[in-house]
């Protein structure tokens, strides 16, 4: 039997779906671009990948809301293109929790989190607006012959599958979302025993027991850390005892943290190292003003 045509889609929820799904995608990218100007920016490959998806964002965001629903095909691709990007964004999110990107593995913040159930619901409005049935007076809707017409007016049954697998979709999505939260998270820094030295930029500097650059934070004292937080998620504190600067010409001491936990100090400098580094010997945190301040290697001298 020949399908009978979906009613038309009324003006109003065309409208609402394309503000909601437009304001989600540019909320996304809002929060992305946040995330890059405050330190994605500085880690190697994911920096520039951050500012590709933060742009990307913007344009579909853009096109989602400028072009009328009486345009049926392109505003439907353009609501398919951001729904797809949505998916994208935070498979790419889980990945880098679960397994890293680029030599990078992401930690759990209150900012990730957001992006990632602001992604899950740009997914759901633009999903439904690229299935929904084109709306009264949609132009040349009868008219339209071929392939095009395929897309100005869906057919009912895959329409409808449409909507089952996308609604399966945002449940696998939440679901495997709400696992990578359960399995990330700001990890506790392991104890270092020594504290090494390495060179950058002709300077020696200090490294931890894994040989990783550490760093000082400006708004620190010599008896108090300023990083907590999401702060410390990207800068782990560096923990140990004085025993781990044996041999080190400058004077190591500890300050105790909120949780308890001994930070290592090292000439009255709270000591740290930074998630943009992926490697050894690397110093991508090096003179960066992030946080609230300015972040320097710290000489063995």
């Amino acid at each position: 039997m020949r399908e009978h045509a979906e009613r038309p889609a009324p003006g109003w929820l065309y409208l609402v779906l394309r503000v909601v799904g437009s304001g989600l995608l540019i909320a996304t990218a809002a929060i992305h671009l946040d995330l890059y100007v405050t330190g994605y920016r500085t880690i190697p490959t994911i920096g520039w990948l951050f500012l590709l998806q933060v742009i990307a964002a913007f344009v579909l965001g853009l096109a989602v809301l400028i072009i009328p629903s009486r345009l049926v095909i392109p505003s439907r691709l353009a609501a398919a293109a951001g729904a797809g990007f949505a998916l994208a964004t935070l498979g790419g999110y889980l990945l880098s929790v679960w397994i890293g990107l680029f030599g990078f593995k992401e930690v759990r913040t209150s900012a990730g989190i957001a992006a990632g159930i602001l992604e899950v619901a740009a997914f759901v409005a633009l999903a439904a607006l690229a299935l929904a049935p084109a709306p009264a007076g949609a132009a040349a809707v009868r008219e339209t012959t071929g392939p095009a017409r395929f897309l100005v007016q869906i057919p009912p049954s895959l329409a409808r599958a449409g909507r089952i697998a996308a609604a399966g979709l945002t449940v696998a999505a939440l679901v495997l979302f709400g696992l990578a939260l359960a399995g990330a998270g700001s990890p506790t820094p392991a104890a270092t025993t020594t504290l090494g030295t390495t060179t950058v930029g002709g300077t020696t500097v200090l490294t931890n027991a894994n040989g990783f650059t550490v760093y000082s934070f400006a708004p620190d004292t010599p008896t108090t850390s300023q990083c907590y937080g999401t702060c410390a998620a990207y800068w782990p504190p560096v923990i140990g005892t004085t025993a781990a600067g044996t041999g080190l010409p400058g004077q190591v001491s500890t300050i105790k943290r909120t949780d308890g936990s001994e930070q290592l100090t090292y000439n009255g400098h709270p000591l740290y190292t930074y998630v943009g580094d992926s490697a050894a010997g690397q110093a991508n945190g090096n003179n960066l003003n992030l946080n609230g301040g300015l972040w320097l290697v710290v000489p063995s001298g």
